[in-house]
């Protein structure tokens, strides 16, 4: 079978609205970029041009890195199976992850998704209980009852800088019941885990019911898996994360002086959070501006998303390779934006009064 030709933006864009659903929403939509090629923390368009990648946390140890590759093709050229058969590369990863909870977290359950994995913890929260209610707060979820899940799909594997797992955050003494992982853990590949004590395993086993998920903990997924431990550990890319997230968080907080359009600035490490409001009295979120920002941000070749309630956060969580010059570059250029966002706003006031 011949490999499809490359075709035009546009045509892959044709292609896309005809064959894929609408509601699978892709960043920038009226102008959509279309990715061809990433290394590190940088991703390529189909003409060659660079964009700063401020996104993908799901690219935790940067996009394309050898040593993952190479760990895929060891372990695809050897096997590639379930885990209803012996392999060691499934229990060496769980070992090596609990290596980094504390002592209680024992239990392992592989999967594919964060989502499968946030799906898994309420069922073995459920089922322990025996509640079915849950209340969520800040994105965490935790059982009313005492049991806490922490989610750390976005914000684990050192990404914070103090601490490898971000609920470490609480305290020393503090201790979920059941930890969810996403796809940061494979660096993209398809691989998420729950962890949680051996009460609660023994709890969902007593239903007599088999958990089994077809390619959860598979040994490709596993040796994945271990090469990105072996690269944050190799690498520093905990304490890069927290010397980087410093740098950015002064640089912002700067222009947060700079700019009365900046309401906040928070986070830890490199999960960073930046509030645009329309008024410093009413603190009003500004989402439309949030909007304008990152699209002029991306035609300089920066990608950078927006979350929250009112979708006027600026959301950085970009591969941990992510570097003190990308920090500046970033910066400085959400600096002359919002300068001239501010210069055209005190324009049209100009023209409103002379107007009247």
């Amino acid at each position: 079978m011949r490999a499809a030709q490359p075709r035009c933006r546009q045509q892959t864009l044709s292609q896309r609205r005809r064959l894929i659903g609408s509601s699978c929403k892709l960043f920038f939509p009226s102008d959509p970029v279309k990715i061809v090629k990433a290394k590190g923390q940088y991703m390529y368009d189909e003409d060659g041009r660079q964009y700063l990648d401020c996104i993908n946390n799901v690219a935790h140890v940067g996009h394309c890195h050898p040593d993952i590759i190479k760990a895929a093709h060891e372990q695809n050229q050897l096997l590639n199976t379930n885990s209803r058969y012996l392999h060691d590369n499934l229990v060496d990863y769980a070992e090596r992850l609990s290596k980094t909870l504390p002592e209680k977290l024992c239990i392992f359950y592989f999967l594919n998704s964060g989502s499968e994995a946030n799906d898994l913890a309420l069922r073995l929260a459920r089922q322990y209980t025996r509640h079915e209610d849950i209340i969520v707060l800040d994105q965490h979820v935790h059982k009313a009852g005492g049991v806490f899940i922490a989610d750390e799909i976005q914000v684990g594997f050192g990404r914070v800088g103090k601490h490898f797992w971000a609920f470490q955050l609480q305290g020393e003494d503090f201790t979920p019941d059941i930890v969810t992982m996403g796809k940061p853990i494979g660096n993209g590949h398809p691989l998420a885990c729950v962890a949680t004590t051996k009460e609660i395993a023994e709890a969902f086993a007593a239903t007599g019911v088999e958990y089994f998920n077809t390619f959860g903990g598979n040994p490709v997924s596993c040796a994945i898996g271990l090469a990105v431990l072996d690269v944050i550990e190799k690498e520093q890319l905990q304490a890069h994360a927290t010397a980087v997230g410093n740098f950015l968080m002064k640089l912002l907080k700067e222009q947060q002086i700079k700019h009365p359009i900046i309401g906040d600035v928070r986070g830890c490490g490199l999960f960073i959070g930046v509030d645009l409001i329309k008024d410093q009295a009413e603190r009003t979120p500004a989402p439309a501006e949030a909007e304008y920002l990152i699209t002029r941000l991306k035609e300089e070749y920066i990608l950078l998303s927006t979350d929250g309630p009112g979708r006027n956060v600026l959301k950085f969580k970009p591969p941990m390779c992510f570097n003190m010059e990308d920090a500046k570059f970033v910066v400085e250029t959400m600096d002359k934006i919002l300068t001239d966002m501010e210069k055209g706003y005190l324009n049209q006031q100009k023209t409103s009064t002379c107007s009247t």
